[in-house]
């Protein structure tokens, strides 16, 4: 299948999409799954707010929202990702803003691949493995 990239009501970050999908495609498969058809949406903070309030029923910004269509070991999802509290979180960490926004594109496939973040263990195993993940994107 294919990875996409969309936008509502941002600008398409500048990120090199068939260098990305080959990457993501490559973290996928370090954990034995396939791409099915991944949508990566990036939006503004008022935009995910919305999602978070209509299908989730929160009432908080976040940076991203992953929807798991998941079939067997095929990952298939709509992801919404944030460009303003990637931005936000970039700078309050000092880290790069292209480094954490692909932070955050992993982190939805790894929610796919089954890892957690909802307590402190698992929240350091996804960082450790946001990381592992990083570091091949590097090459």
């Amino acid at each position: 299948m294919a990875i996409q990239y969309y936008t509502d009501d941002v600008k398409m970050p500048s990120i090199k999409k068939r260098k990305t999908s080959n990457w993501i495609k490559t973290v996928a498969e370090t954990y034995k799954k396939k791409i099915g058809a991944i949508c990566y949406i990036f939006c503004s903070d008022e935009k995910i707010l919305e999602v978070n309030k209509q299908y989730l029923q929160h009432d908080y910004y976040t940076d991203i929202i992953t929807f798991n269509y998941n079939e067997g070991d095929t990952l298939s999802s709509d992801i919404y990702i944030s460009l303003d509290t990637v931005r936000t979180n970039s700078e309050q960490l000092g880290t790069d803003y292209n480094e954490e926004l692909h932070r955050v594109i992993i982190h939805g496939i790894l929610h796919l691949c089954g890892l957690n973040d909802k307590t402190e263990g698992e929240q350091d195993e996804m960082t450790k493995c946001e990381n592992k993940a990083l570091a091949i994107l590097e090459k």
